[in-house]
């Protein structure tokens, strides 16, 4: 990385590209390694039977993405977002290659949750250079307009990851299951490869999720190239401290964060809002995976990618797209509680499907509400987080509102395994309700009328 500050100039501008279909691949790229670390990290660290608790510790995984406040101001002040852009995806690219072979060691849980960790920290820095360079390359108007095309574009990246190549691992590995206990559970085989004049056997699973993380390594390495010769040089204008102090600037960044209008209740907002989110998102997957006896619905791997990446995921995008445009439209003011009310009350869901244990076409019903809920309430949630920040330092600002973001999944995330397990899971979904409302409680007290203005 260059240590010099941003430039003033470039060879050609933001809208010299279509700001569609670069918005979109920037996030896909945003949201790609996350997927990987935060949630095809759960199926794949059950499927290969690390237990809840385990499973809920690795939450602190989002440890770089609470803790990316810190470092945002280097990436506003040195060299320029889009350079920090594909430098981090070229490593990006390297860990995805490292975990493809390390789910085929001995240790594949422990050498694969280093590796998540590295990508998490690489992947943070990512984030915050990829939103700096949204908020420099658009007008506050075309933020709101595209906020549904990088909604869209993130929850596809969850389709890619979450759906597509958990399936994948899921085919793979029940391609050469050989015995089924009488638990339901499956009784795995092997796979033996000739590497380099070598006969080499795979347990069958770690086979199936290594193909999968060789191909997100593949896929990222494509999305770098595009994004090589695609992503526009935007015409960015700075304040002169900025350039000329880059040690105030770094102070500065914080200070003007800090003394916003009502900053408190914006920070107890973005810290609790997603609270119940954060308990029923990561003990959902174990949920639909585990054994009936344990309190769950037994769903196989290859089902749980096909019920993330069919039905749900067009809900999904449908809420994203829908709630960019209503908002752009009408208002972040009009939208922000009606989206929160159905973001939340899609966790009773949850509490529903452990009660009663229909049959999976219910599981597609309520997975599918919950998508189109969740892409509804996070646009009105993501379109907030954006007018927080300020001119003069947009990355470093929105990289300390995410980070907030950040903090309040971490916690509940690293508690989940422990009290599910103390809970059950019908009791643990409706906790995870309850523990809701707070959140809910602090858009009274939000500046939503100041926010308009941005």
């Amino acid at each position: 990385m260059s240590s010099q500050p941003h430039s003033l100039s470039s060879s050609y501008s933001a809208k010299d590209r279509s700001a569609s279909l670069w918005v979109s691949i920037l996030y896909f790229a945003e949201g790609f390694p996350y997927t990987v670390v935060n949630l095809m990290s759960v199926i794949f660290l059950k499927d290969l039977g690390a237990s809840n608790e385990l499973i809920g510790l690795t939450s602190f995984l989002y440890l770089p993405w609470a803790l990316k406040g810190v470092w945002g101001p280097v990436v506003d002040i040195y060299s320029t977002k889009r350079r920090w852009i594909l430098s981090t995806e070229v490593v990006c690219v390297f860990f995805f290659g490292l975990l493809a072979v390390g789910a085929l060691s001995g240790q594949a849980i422990m050498a694969s949750i280093v590796v998540f960790a590295l990508i998490a920290f690489t992947s943070a820095t990512h984030d915050i250079a990829i939103d700096g360079f949204y908020l420099d390359a658009l007008d506050t108007d075309r933020q709101a307009f595209y906020v549904g095309f990088r909604s869209t574009a993130y929850k596809l990246a969850w389709l890619a990851g979450n759906g597509g190549l958990v399936f994948l691992a899921g085919y793979l590995s029940e391609k050469y299951v050989v015995a089924k206990n009488p638990d339901g559970s499956a009784v795995f085989g092997n796979v033996s490869l000739n590497l380099l004049g070598r006969v080499v056997s795979f347990h069958a699973q770690e086979f199936g999720w290594s193909v999968s993380f060789a191909i997100a390594a593949l896929l990222f390495l494509a999305i770098y190239l595009f994004q090589l010769w695609y992503l526009p040089h935007p015409k960015i204008f700075r304040k002169d401290h900025v350039t000329a102090n880059p040690s105030s600037a770094f102070f500065d960044s914080f200070r003007t964060y800090f003394s916003q209008e009502k900053i408190g209740w914006i920070v107890a907002y973005v810290l609790i809002f997603r609270l119940g989110d954060a308990f029923m998102l990561k003990m959902a997957p174990p949920f639909l995976m585990d054994h009936s006896v344990k309190g769950g619905l037994a769903i196989s791997t290859a089902e749980i990618g096909i019920l993330y990446g069919t039905v749900g995921v067009i809900f999904l995008l449908a809420g994203g797209i829908v709630g960019g445009f209503v908002i752009a439209k009408q208002g972040l003011k009009k939208w922000m509680w009606p989206t929160a009310l159905l973001q939340n009350f899609a966790i009773v869901l949850y509490w529903f499907l452990a009660k009663y244990k229909p049959q999976i076409e219910w599981v597609y019903v309520v997975n599918s509400f919950e998508q189109l809920s969740y892409g509804l309430g996070v646009s009105a949630y993501t379109v907030f987080l954006m007018r927080t920040v300020r001119p003069e330092f947009k990355a470093s600002h929105y990289a300390i509102t995410t980070a907030f973001m950040a903090a309040g999944v971490l916690l509940p995330g690293v508690l989940s395994g422990y009290l599910q397990t103390a809970m059950g899971y019908e009791n643990y979904f409706l906790m995870s309700f309850l523990v809701a409302i707070p959140g809910l409680m602090t858009i009274y007290f939000l500046p939503l009328e100041a926010s308009e203005k941005r």
